[in-house]
């Protein structure tokens, strides 16, 4: 942030003095992270949501010198298949240039890992926030760190990097049992990468 220039001592002192407030005012946060335990709906590359996930959220916290807050949200958990697959599985989409089926039945278990990170601007952190189920990514953000927040996997930037990846559990009749979804940058910079599918046809 860039500062005026200063022409008499007097204005130098009063200054110095709102600098320190201003300083101390955006210290690393402490606790700089903190664990929660997330209820969400997931979507695949078309779009269509087929599964309910529950995650073990830690979302880990850097306050930047402009008072932004650069973030990384680590998840691990599971998901099950719900009703909205038999439309489409989550790889079903023509983006998907590997192999990939169709649906999904319903009840369809297994496990989740992966990460996404970015920046938040025009909030404060709030350790003690919390989101109501199902917790959006929007919501979550908005839980710690406020209504107005802005977090910049959310809008059109390339400050964004990500990647889940599903491994259902065998003897279930799938056809495909590996999921992955990574990519960089948002909205319209966003590249995003799919491999593989959750089907069973």
């Amino acid at each position: 942030m860039k500062r005026y220039a200063i022409a008499t001592m007097l204005a130098a002192a009063v200054a110095c003095f709102v600098a320190v407030g201003i300083a101390s005012a955006h210290k690393q946060p402490h606790p700089k992270k903190v664990r929660t335990l997330i209820h969400t709906t997931d979507n695949g590359c078309s779009g269509q949501e087929w599964a309910n996930d529950t995650i073990k959220r830690t979302l880990k916290v850097h306050l930047n010198k402009d008072g932004s807050y650069r973030i990384r949200e680590e998840d691990k958990g599971s998901f099950q298949t719900n009703a909205g697959g038999t439309t489409a599985s989550p790889g079903n989409c023509t983006e998907n240039k590997s192999k990939h089926g169709h649906s999904v039945r319903a009840g369809v278990v297994g496990s989740l890992k992966g990460y996404i990170k970015g920046t938040v601007t025009g909030g404060t952190f709030d350790p003690n926030g919390s989101c109501a189920n199902p917790c959006s990514q929007p919501a979550f953000i908005a839980a710690y760190f406020g209504p107005t927040a802005t977090f910049s996997c959310l809008t059109n930037s390339r400050d964004c990097k990500f990647k889940w990846v599903y491994h259902a559990k065998k003897d279930q009749n799938l056809l495909f049992r590996h999921w992955e979804d990574r990519g960089k940058g948002a909205g319209t910079f966003l590249k995003e990468r799919f491999k593989g599918d959750i089907a069973d046809a």
